[in-house]
């Protein structure tokens, strides 16, 4: 399962362009396959490095902040996904005139956000690589290649659309995970 999910991963950081053909190959598959073999493990990932990059890679030892950093991110990452798939639906449907269909919104924010989950997990890890953050740039280009491949977004909307989605897909864990740092008093 986790090497499904590696070689997935790697495939949309280094070769959106084919990794998407594959996708779209596959999007009729069930999603809830997408969500036990891709989403599901690559949250728990994220959870247990950002818990023992807290304990183990940050100066002294408390569990305390361990455990309130992986709610944080946890929330964020969970709260991040369906309201920016809900986000990525509802703009689809209100500005590109697109058929509702929140599974395939699911599968492409979770795909699209590959990168933002693999930093999540080096810079807890590694938290004196913290300047690495900057690459969740190269989202831009990854949703760029899914617009027409996985959305099938008309070329001519295809800037507009990837626009909208990789602002929607970056903003909504950061300012989920804001909101939760506002509501947990003690955490920075």
């Amino acid at each position: 399962m986790l090497e499904k999910l590696f070689k997935t991963v790697i495939s949309l950081i280094f070769k959106p362009s084919e990794a998407w053909k594959a996708l779209s190959l596959q999007q009729n598959d069930d999603h809830e396959s997408f969500l036990k073999e891709y989403f599901y493990p690559f949250i728990g990932l994220i959870t247990f490095s950002t818990f023992a990059g807290y304990l183990f890679a940050r100066k002294g030892f408390d569990l305390q902040l361990a455990v309130k950093e992986s709610i944080v991110i946890i929330l964020s990452m969970f709260g991040g996904f369906f309201l920016a798939s809900w986000l990525v639906n509802v703009t689809g449907k209100k500005i590109f005139h697109r058929e509702h269909n929140m599974n395939l919104c699911r599968c492409f924010v979770g795909y699209s956000s590959s990168l933002i989950y693999s930093l999540n997990i080096v810079s807890s890890l590694l938290p004196e690589f913290f300047f690495l953050r900057i690459l969740v740039i190269y989202t831009v280009y990854i949703v760029w290649e899914g617009a027409i491949s996985y959305m099938d977004i008309k070329e001519p909307e295809q800037l507009k659309f990837t626009g909208i989605a990789t602002l929607i897909i970056i903003l909504t864990p950061l300012a989920i995970a804001f909101m939760a740092g506002l509501l947990m008093p003690g955490l920075r």
